[in-house]
């Protein structure tokens, strides 16, 4: 049998959306031949069919920092169901033939890219969600890749700029009175921090989930300053009725049930165009993201070198551009899976 074929094998991503290594580990969905589940982060398309993992599965691995933001963000019940095995980064975990390890990728607290080596020393790695600026390469023979902006139109140029503009444009917004924020969970914790660490003093008001996702991100380190108020809270209604500078946080899916003649701000890794625009009165579009552009991607691929690379195309529409992409440049076998 010839090399490429029988690595093929090793790799792959299923129509349910779980991305297979090696012989037993299933990243990021269900998959019923797998006995090992891995969560990679606690984002919701990354934790798909995570009931059945935890009935028939044998154990579901991940960090402790991501168990913990899904017991914030489900309830400390929810992962009780089953077997959980919580692994630190680099810490090996062995299973027949094959070796699990996660290694650290910047997206949201907890993120691990998985890699898996069997028998025959092959490595077998998938990037999950990253940032490409801070996250350490890891070398391996066959590549699973994210492709969220596998598209060549997809750069930033602009990126250094972001953070900045954010911060400005928030303190114009403080000087009326509250500053309005949506975002995903972890892309409000980064936003947070940015502010905090550009020493915005106003009191930051969240809703309870948030609330809840925040305190575990202080716990794990992240500094999101001294006044993180609950919504609900006394202080935080206080503030709000009197109308005094605040940045309140919502996540994005509440944008529309928001009414207000406040400043609002949307963080989107979608906006391509400029690192800050106008939207209507009074709102804005922040280009700030979690994921690599198109030229990061890329350049981890080449970095890395493996023997070939698979994208993973449930969770995105460019991975078969993004594969085409990767073989006339890089001249690395790729495909887009699941076919």
């Amino acid at each position: 049998m010839s090399e490429a074929p029988h690595i093929y094998s090793k790799a792959n991503v299923s129509k349910s959306g779980a991305v297979l290594l090696g012989k037993h580990v299933a990243c990021d969905a269900y998959d019923e031949g797998r006995p090992i589940r891995v969560v990679t982060h606690a984002h919701a398309d990354h934790m798909v069919g995570m009931g059945k993992s935890l009935k028939n599965g044998e154990v579901t691995v991940m960090t402790p920092a991501t168990r913990d933001l899904i017991d914030a963000l489900k309830g400390q019940r929810w992962l009780a169901r089953g077997t959980v095995k919580t692994l630190d980064y680099g810490e090996a975990f062995t299973y027949e033939d094959e070796t699990l390890t996660l290694h650290y990728a910047d997206h949201i607290l907890g993120t691990a890219q998985a890699l898996v080596e069997d028998k025959e020393q092959t490595r077998i790695l998938y990037t999950s969600d990253f940032r490409y600026a801070r996250t350490p390469l890891v070398e391996a023979d066959i590549l699973v890749m994210e492709a969220t902006y596998g598209d060549p139109v997809r750069v930033r140029p602009f990126s250094m700029m972001v953070e900045g503009m954010l911060v400005s444009l928030v303190e114009q917004g403080l000087k009326r009175g509250p500053v309005y924020v949506f975002g995903y969970h972890g892309k409000l914790q980064k936003m947070m921090r940015i502010l905090y660490e550009a020493k915005v003093k106003t009191p930051f008001i969240v809703p309870e989930k948030i609330f809840n996702v925040s305190k575990v991100c202080e716990r794990h380190g992240m500094k999101l300053g001294k006044q993180l108020l609950p919504f609900d809270g006394e202080k935080a209604q206080a503030v709000l009725n009197q109308n005094e500078p605040s940045v309140v946080f919502y996540h994005s899916y509440s944008r529309k049930k928001v009414e207000t003649e406040a400043l609002q701000i949307h963080a989107s890794g979608w906006e391509f165009r400029k690192p800050c625009r106008r939207v209507g009165a009074n709102k804005y579009v922040v280009a700030l993201s979690d994921h690599s552009d198109f030229n990061e991607l890329l350049e981890y691929v080449e970095r890395c070198n493996p023997k070939m690379v698979i994208t993973d195309k449930h969770r995105s529409e460019a991975a078969s551009i993004f594969a085409r992409e990767i073989e006339k440049r890089l001249k690395i076998p790729a495909k887009a899976a699941p076919i």
